[in-house]
């Protein structure tokens, strides 16, 4: 049973551009025949394919969650000599923090590349496997999938333009009546230096708090 008031997040992603793909329909992993078995399949298997001919490196893959607990990606990559070998980026990625309730069921989601195991260039396909152990749903899947590709090949990072503004913004504040940097690291550096000149000194005596010569000195007292 599915609640229509869901709660939905909204995306907000490093890369705006998307790359033309295919998604194909979805694959049901399943242990025994399908069509006797009555049991509900808990691995689906999505395939997003590119253009023939065409590679991706890739910088994102985002898509809304449906109830899809865990999700693995696998990559088809081109080597060198044009060979095409399916390797695993993203084992098990949590989705939803409990597969049972609907937090995070039907988030917007995304995969950054500073997060996967391999470098994800000279993509031919993308392989989403969606696992959902709870019975308590009746169908689970990834929508509106979209990859995002590397527009600087140079840098691993794509920095958003309100990102740029804010650091020029930083970069340009006034920093007339601040105290010289380099003033401030040797100051602290002497007092380190001090403080621990007066550890390695330090006395084991006990010292009195108006005790001259064994004796009170009247002059530091005080009375109340």
């Amino acid at each position: 049973h599915l609640s229509r008031y869901a709660k939905r997040s909204t995306r907000v992603g490093l890369s705006v551009n998307t790359v033309p793909c295919t998604v194909k329909p979805t694959v049901t992993l399943q242990i025994g025949d399908a069509e006797t078995d009555s049991s509900r399949p808990g691995v689906y298997v999505i395939d997003v394919t590119l253009p023939i001919g065409q590679t991706v490196n890739i910088q994102e893959i985002s898509f809304k969650n449906y109830y899809t607990a865990y999700v693995s990606v696998r990559l088809l990559r081109r080597d060198g000599e044009g060979a095409a070998k399916w390797t695993t980026c993203l084992r098990n990625h949590c989705l939803m923090p409990s597969p049972h309730t609907e937090e995070g069921s039907q988030d917007y989601c995304s995969v950054y590349r500073q997060q996967m195991l391999i470098e994800p260039d000279n993509v031919t396909s993308v392989r989403l496997i969606l696992r959902q152990p709870s019975s308590a749903w009746l169908n689970f899947s990834v929508e509106d999938i979209k990859i995002h590709p590397c527009l600087n090949e140079d840098s691993e990072w794509d920095i958003p333009d309100w990102l740029s503004d804010l650091t020029q913004v930083d970069q340009l504040c006034d920093l007339q009546g601040l105290p010289d940097p380099q003033t401030v690291s040797s100051s602290i550096q002497q007092m380190w230096a001090l403080t621990e000149v007066m550890q390695t000194n330090q006395t084991t005596a006990s010292i009195g708090r108006f005790d001259v010569d064994g004796c009170y000195d009247i002059n530091l007292l005080s009375f109340t």
